[in-house]
């Protein structure tokens, strides 16, 4: 059968390419058409367009960007028809997939949704349009099949989150050989995972940076986007003493004693790894008070969202500077705090059941079609 993913950042690249992995076990003969990035070019099929061509954060980024992503919104159109597609598979990325979805499910084409819309955070409103053109949703979180079953009375699949998946299934690289190929010292290591974006890379790092010269004890090693080329982070690494690797995120955390993360995946996937974590985040000022306005969240990391409880702290906006951060990230490299947050990290990872999304979500979707 045919498959259509469209997945717009780097962790719908991600899942998408596990996903595909599991849709060749049932399906040997899949053929792949999709908007994703590297890993879901290694699987195989046609990769239509990067990722990185579509990442454009916050209210005013998008604003600036219209025409370019209206434009890419005909192409997609224009490339489904082509491919005529069995199963259109929308991962995340709802202010593009949505649209797509709208203008599919009359044609006939069947949707499924891998990867909700978090519309529990904000624009709830968008449960009619998901309710209208969604065949199928596939939901990560233990909250979302309640948010959707119960309050909204549309069905969906919980399948478990991928994340799962993919660090249960990485080959493992010992301490020593990760230290030996990136030319670090015996030094405990910090992981600064500062996003995947141009922009919120450049508003993260330096502020990351600037707590460095406080923990001499201690070596920061950034993990650097896959979509990024290493040139761009030359001017930060200058000003410190600090390490780069690159697609060796899992790597690096699992040999990390500490972390300091961009709000995002990247803090669960931090938390599944048993690092204790300080959240961050600072962007563009008019869209963070548009979006203060309009989310009705209580946190925005994953892993309190999930615990529903502060697991670990979240500096946001102006709370995001040089003092708060090594205070914070002082109190998480030794003491009790750091001894809770492990303890809370053991429950977040019940709460998210076993591994196994891509496998259970490639049956459904093949079920459904057959």
């Amino acid at each position: 059968m045919k498959y259509y993913l469209i997945a717009g950042e780097a962790s719908g690249d991600l899942h998408g390419s596990n996903l595909m992995k599991s849709i060749l076990k049932k399906d040997p003969q899949a053929e792949f058409r999709f908007w994703g990035g590297d890993l879901m070019e290694s699987v195989g099929g046609t990769l239509v367009k990067h990722y990185r061509e579509l990442a454009f954060m916050g209210f005013i980024e998008v604003l600036f960007n219209l025409f370019t992503i209206l434009r890419n919104i005909k192409n997609c159109k224009q490339d489904i028809l082509n491919f005529n597609p069995d199963a259109i598979i929308f991962i995340d990325y709802p202010g593009f997939n949505m649209r797509i979805a709208k203008w599919a499910k009359p044609l006939g084409f069947k949707t499924h949704y891998y990867i909700s819309p978090q519309i529990w955070a904000w624009k709830e409103g968008r449960i009619t349009s998901i309710k209208r053109d969604t065949d199928h949703m596939y939901v990560i979180l233990p909250f979302e099949k309640t948010f959707y079953e119960k309050k909204h009375q549309f069905p969906v699949h919980f399948v478990g989150h991928p994340l799962l998946d993919a660090i249960s299934s990485r080959e493992t690289t010992s301490l020593i050989d990760f230290k030996k190929k990136n030319n670090l010292d015996d030094r405990p290591i910090i992981a600064l995972l500062p996003g995947s974006r141009k922009q919120e890379i450049t508003k993260m790092l330096d502020v990351m940076l600037s707590v460095v010269d406080d923990f001499k004890a201690y070596q920061f090693v950034i993990a650097g986007a896959p979509s990024q080329e290493i040139s761009f982070y030359n001017s930060f690494i200058k000003k410190q003493a600090i390490r780069l690797v690159t697609d060796q995120t899992y790597d690096l955390l699992s040999h990390s004693s500490a972390a300091l993360v961009t709000s995002g995946t990247a803090t669960l996937e931090t938390a599944l790894f048993k690092v204790p974590e300080v959240v961050c985040y600072k962007g563009n000022n008019i869209s963070y008070q548009i979006a203060k306005r309009v989310i009705n969240l209580e946190y925005i990391s994953l892993v309190n969202l999930i615990m529903d409880k502060p697991v670990v702290t979240e500096l946001i906006q102006n709370d995001f500077n040089a003092r708060q951060l090594k205070n914070e990230l002082a109190s998480i490299l030794e003491g009790q705090k750091r001894t809770t947050i492990l303890a809370d990290y053991n429950d977040l990872e019940k709460k998210l059941g076993g591994a196994g999304a891509s496998d259970t979500t490639a049956e459904l979707i093949i079920n459904s079609l057959q």
